[in-house]
């Protein structure tokens, strides 16, 4: 009998975040990727050489922001109820 309730148990398992979430957490994740791909590049190849792109507006304020705003999607794709109809 114990068997049984184990059996049940398991196909009564729910998942603690629903399709919702994940895909929200996906889109969060693309989110961050993106604003650490803008951050990239803007190095010198020659150590001895300073190259002034590294400080430009999209390093410096555009990516920060776009990752903030990904961490932002992050917490409401958490928060959000999968059982919620819409």
């Amino acid at each position: 009998m114990g068997e049984q309730k184990r059996k049940e148990a398991a196909r009564e398992t729910e998942f603690i975040f629903g399709k919702k979430n994940y895909k929200w957490m996906l889109i969060g994740l693309g989110v961050i990727a993106l604003g650490f791909i803008l951050m990239s590049g803007g190095g010198s190849d020659d150590p001895n050489v300073f190259n002034p792109d590294i400080y430009s507006w999209r390093r410096i304020r555009l990516a920060p922001a776009v990752i903030l705003i990904g961490f932002g999607i992050e917490v409401y794709a958490i928060l959000l109820n999968p059982n919620a109809k819409k």
